[in-house]
């Protein structure tokens, strides 16, 4: 069984303010950090951290060949990754003193993934592999479609969210991670409850997880709503947290672990990386964890 994650490849400019920036004002930042990440990135490495074999899919500019050389640092398989004539997708991330924060993405190279491309990496995994998706590239509905047709399981985190997800065949989709905000929006809903049972009745072939941040993770059992306390610690950043519980959980979940025992696991990993600064950087190791 092989995991690919067909996603963002970005370079992040982290700045940490005082309050986030208000329309018409400048403010001085307190300090500046140059990271690699996008939503994609950052889910590699938590699946490399948590020890999977993770195949990463997705195109960089020539200003992006230093990701390339960290991923396979990283042990993230870089076989499926182009340098594409666009620069390289970045990210501008203000980060205030209660660790929360708001991120302006451009997509560049990200935006470059065409049939084309898809189909020739899709060439290489067949049915029973999972394919981990973001919403951060180009070509997503041609991607479901196909990796679909191939029995690929699907794993969908539609981060972040906008109006092109409702347009995606998402009945075809395996399973959802989504945060609340994510869940509300997909659901037309206004509490969790009522999200994951409309969520359920839309998208029945899917399993529906949506996490909570300090409140924890909700998902469905045998038709019944759990909830998977998160545990309690001192938050600094929590810009990698939902990408680092994607990770470890899609780890969990891929050695036939149950949903419980996969929540568990990327609860616990999210918990030391919001304690962190930074996006991948962020991301612990499975050593620190079990």
């Amino acid at each position: 069984m092989k995991v690919l994650n067909f996603g963002s490849l970005n370079i992040d400019h982290v700045y940490q303010v005082d309050h986030f920036v208000r329309p018409g004002e400048t403010i001085l930042s307190k300090e500046y950090q140059l990271f690699f990440g996008g939503k994609g990135f950052n889910q590699s490495v938590a699946l490399a951290r948590a020890g999977a074999n993770v195949y990463h899919a997705g195109k960089v500019g020539d200003d992006g060949k230093s990701l390339l050389k960290e991923c396979e640092k990283l042990h993230i398989k870089t076989d499926f990754i182009e340098v594409d004539s666009t620069p390289s997708g970045h990210a501008i991330i203000q980060v205030d003193p209660s660790g929360e924060n708001c991120i302006l993405l451009y997509g560049g190279a990200n935006q470059s993934i065409d049939s084309v491309y898809i189909d020739k990496i899709l060439e290489n995994f067949s049915e029973g592999d999972y394919l981990l998706i973001q919403n951060e590239i180009s070509s997503t509905d041609y991607l479901i479609t196909q990796a679909h047709k191939k029995g690929l399981k699907i794993v969908f985190n539609p981060a972040p969210m906008n109006e092109k997800v409702f347009a995606y065949p998402l009945e075809l989709i395996d399973l959802f991670i989504l945060n609340e905000t994510e869940a509300f929006e997909l659901s037309n809903e206004i509490n969790v409850e009522q999200a994951i049972w409309n969520l359920k009745q839309k998208y029945s072939r899917a399993e529906i997880i949506i996490t909570q941040g300090g409140k924890g993770v909700s998902f469905l059992q045998n038709n019944e709503l759990k909830r998977v306390k998160a545990l309690t610690v001192e938050v600094i950043d929590t810009t990698a947290a939902g990408d680092t519980f994607v990770g470890y959980f899609l780890s969990s979940l891929i050695k036939n672990e149950s949903l419980e025992e996969a929540i568990t696991l990327g609860n616990k990993a999210a918990s030391l990386a919001v304690q962190k600064s930074g996006a991948s950087g962020s991301i612990p190791e499975i050593s620190e964890i079990i």
